[in-house]
C-alpha cells in the first residue's frame, strides 16, 4: 500500500478517536431556520423556536381559514341538506351562514394546518391575522385559531445569541434551508421508540405535548427530593403504578411520581414520524419510551418538503361510477400538505395527504386509510373519516365538476 494512502487512513482514524461526536448523524438541518424581520427594520437570522413549542420543520402551524370558496359549487338543496345534517350533529352552524346568493360565505371557516417545512414566508397583517405563502406560491389569509398566531418568537442569532421578538414587533418571517451545523442552538431533538399496547412507533417525541428538546426537563418527585432531569440524560421511561421508572444514560434507576410529566395528568406523548405524520398517544395507551439518536434519514430537512401539489385522483361511488381529476376533500382540503385527522383506539393520527394512497369509508364512523409506505390505519372519531365529512368535489376540468356525498363514496385513490 502506498505511503500516501496510509497517511489518509491514519488521519481518518485520528478523527474518529478525537472527534467522535462530529461523526454522528447531522440533525441540525431539521430545525426551523430563517430570517425574522421586525417593524423597526431589524433582521435576525438563525434557528427559530415558535414560542416555547414548535422547533422543527415537521411541526404544525395552526390557524383558521377565511371562508370557503367551494360552497359556490353546491346547489341550494345540497347546501340546505348539509345545514340540516350539521344541526343533527350538534355543530354550531346557523342558516345565516348560507343565506348568500354566491354561496361563498366568509363565515364558513375551516381549520388550516400545515407543517412549517411547507411555508416560504409568513407576514403579520394584524394582531390576529397573518398571510402565509407556501413553496408553490399559494397564499392564504389566515385568522387566529391557535397560539401560533400571537406567539413570541425566539431566534438563535449567530452574532447576538438568543433574541426574543414579541408578536406585536414582528413584520415577516422568511424561512430558509438550515445550515448543516449550527454554532448555537436551543438543544438537540428528543428521538426514540414509544411502545404502546398496540405496538411501537419511532420518531421525534413531544413529551406531555410540550417538551421536545434535550434541554427540556422531566419533573417529578423521588423518595429523596423533587427532581428536574434534562431529557438528554434519560435513556428510557417506563410507566409503572402512579408514576414512572426512569433509567438514566449512566445507568441510574429512579422512580418518579407527583407531576403531570409522570402520571395520568400527562396530556400525551406525541411522536412525529417521517411517513405517517403525527401520532398522539394518550397516557393510558403509553407503556414505555426508549430514547436514541436519530439517523440522518430520520431528519426531515426544509428541502424535503416539496412544493405543495393539488390533490388529484379517482373517486369511485357505491353505484360504480368513477370520477377523475382534481379532488377537494371534505369541501376544504385541496393540497397534499393538508392534514387528515382520525383516531384508532384513542390514539390520534394527523396524516398529511401526501402520505395517503387510498381512503375507503367502512361505515358511518370509520374509514380505512392506506398509506404510501404500505401501512393501513382504521380511523374514526373525526369529521374527515366519518359521515360528518361534507363530501368530495371532483373537477374533471375547469368547466366540469361533480359533488359526491360522503355516504356515496366507495373509495378515493390519490394519484
Amino acid at each position: 500500500m502506498k505511503k500516501g494512502v496510509l497517511t489518509i487512513i491514519a488521519s481518518l482514524l485520528l478523527v474518529l478517536v478525537i472527534y467522535p461526536g462530529e461523526l454522528k448523524a447531522q440533525t441540525d438541518k431539521g430545525f426551523i431556520y430563517g430570517k425574522v424581520y421586525t417593524i423597526s427594520g431589524e433582521v435576525f437570522e438563525g434557528q427559530i423556536r415558535w414560542g416555547k413549542e414548535e422547533a422543527f420543520w415537521f411541526d404544525f402551524f395552526n390557524a383558521t381559514k377565511q371562508g370557503n370558496s367551494f360552497l359556490r359549487y353546491l346547489d341550494r338543496d345540497e347546501v340546505e341538506e348539509l345545514e340540516k345534517r350539521s344541526r343533527d350533529w350538534g355543530e354550531r352552524w346557523t342558516r345565516r351562514w348560507f343565506n348568500v346568493s354566491s354561496w361563498n360565505d366568509e363565515d364558513f371557516n375551516h381549520v388550516f394546518v400545515c407543517q412549517f417545512g411547507d411555508i416560504k414566508t409568513l407576514t403579520v397583517r394584524s394582531r390576529n391575522r397573518v398571510e402565509i405563502e407556501l413553496k408553490n406560491g399559494q397564499t392564504y389569509r389566515l385568522d387566529d385559531g391557535s397560539n401560533d398566531i400571537g406567539a413570541r418568537l425566539r431566534i438563535m442569532d449567530a452574532e447576538l445569541g438568543e433574541v426574543q421578538v414579541k408578536w406585536e414587533r414582528l413584520d415577516k418571517v422568511e424561512f430558509m434551508d438550515t445550515p448543516n451545523k449550527l454554532d448555537a442552538k436551543f438543544g438537540e431533538p428528543i428521538f426514540g421508540t414509544v411502545t404502546t399496547r398496540r405496538g411501537e412507533i419511532t420518531g421525534f417525541i413531544q413529551w406531555d405535548h410540550d417538551e421536545r428538546l434535550g434541554n427540556d426537563k422531566l419533573d417529578g418527585e423521588s423518595r429523596d427530593d423533587d427532581l428536574s432531569i434534562p431529557f438528554k440524560n434519560i435513556k428510557s421511561i417506563t410507566k409503572g403504578g402512579r408514576g414512572v421508572d426512569l433509567l438514566t444514560k449512566t445507568g441510574r434507576e429512579i422512580y418518579l411520581w407527583g407531576s403531570n410529566d409522570v402520571n395520568s395528568d400527562n396530556r400525551g406523548i406525541i411522536v412525529n414520524t417521517s411517513d405517517m405524520g403525527r401520532v398522539d398517544i394518550p397516557w393510558r395507551e403509553f407503556e414505555k419510551v426508549e430514547f436514541k439518536e436519530p439517523g440522518k434519514n430520520d431528519v426531515p430537512e426544509y428541502r424535503n418538503f416539496e412544493k405543495p401539489k393539488a390533490l388529484s385522483g379517482t373517486v369511485t361511488t357505491i353505484r360504480g361510477e368513477s370520477f377523475s381529476g382534481k379532488i377537494v376533500f371534505d369541501l376544504d382540503e385541496e393540497y397534499d400538505f393538508e392534514i387528515l385527522q382520525g383516531e384508532s383506539d384513542d390514539i390520534e393520527y394527523l396524516v398529511p395527504f401526501r402520505a395517503i394512497k387510498k381512503i375507503v369509508p367502512k361505515n358511518y364512523h370509520y374509514s380505512e386509510i392506506f398509506l404510501v409506505n404500505g401501512e393501513k390505519l382504521l380511523l374514526g372519531d373525526s369529521q374527515d373519516v366519518s359521515d360528518k365529512n361534507y363530501g368530495i368535489l371532483v373537477f374533471e376540468d375547469e368547466d366540469n365538476h361533480t359533488y359526491i356525498k360522503w355516504e356515496d363514496v366507495e373509495e378515493i385513490v390519490f394519484k
